[in-house]
């Protein structure tokens, strides 16, 4: 179950990348989480410190093919570490090209990092709820399930949200960052 009404609740805002300066202004977040391909990396906002922006330059890709770029364990690590220095006091945006598939993914796993084992079935489900083409990047979950040792949890918890609508765009949905 979502929420901890004893615990300030800070909200996680997934974005497309056209969304994200007015996502960030509007949220009043001083975090972010940019994950996109290296050609359209973008700048780090004026509103955020370049220390509270995370860049990850990957494709949207679920394995390996010539000249793009796949995610990797290191990627997610990265995901992990970057989230683990969020102390939810404020929120954070989360965003990729489309706001659909790596940057529901990055929120999935930034979630799964600040919350115990045992709530990805609720994270998931908070992520459908909240957008109905959120699509997790099925590589950067499965390889964040072996990272943080939840035993396919994580894997499962997608898988049963099953694909989102297509669409060539998300659009913008947050939620809370506590789960119990």
């Amino acid at each position: 179950m979502p929420t901890n009404p004893s615990k300030p609740s800070a909200h996680l805002h997934v974005c497309p990348l056209a969304d994200v300066h007015d996502t960030i202004v509007r949220s009043g977040a001083a975090h972010l989480i940019t994950v996109i391909n290296r050609q359209t990396m973008l700048e780090t906002p004026a509103l955020i410190a370049p220390e509270r922006h995370l860049k990850i330059a990957v494709n949207d890709i679920n394995t390996p093919q010539d000249g793009l770029v796949h995610p990797s364990a290191e990627h997610v690590d990265q995901v992990i570490a970057f989230a683990r220095t969020w102390d939810r006091s404020g929120p954070m945006v989360v965003h990729c090209w489309a706001g659909i598939s790596r940057s529901t993914a990055a929120a999935f796993i930034s979630l799964c990092t600040l919350n115990r084992p045992g709530t990805e079935h609720d994270i998931a489900q908070a992520i459908r709820s909240g957008s109905a083409t959120a699509t997790p990047n099925r590589l950067m979950v499965a390889l964040a399930d072996a990272a943080l040792q939840r035993n396919g949890r994580m894997i499962e918890a997608v898988h049963r949200i099953g694909q989102g609508q297509m669409a060539m765009s998300g659009t913008p949905f947050a939620i809370t960052s506590h789960f119990d």
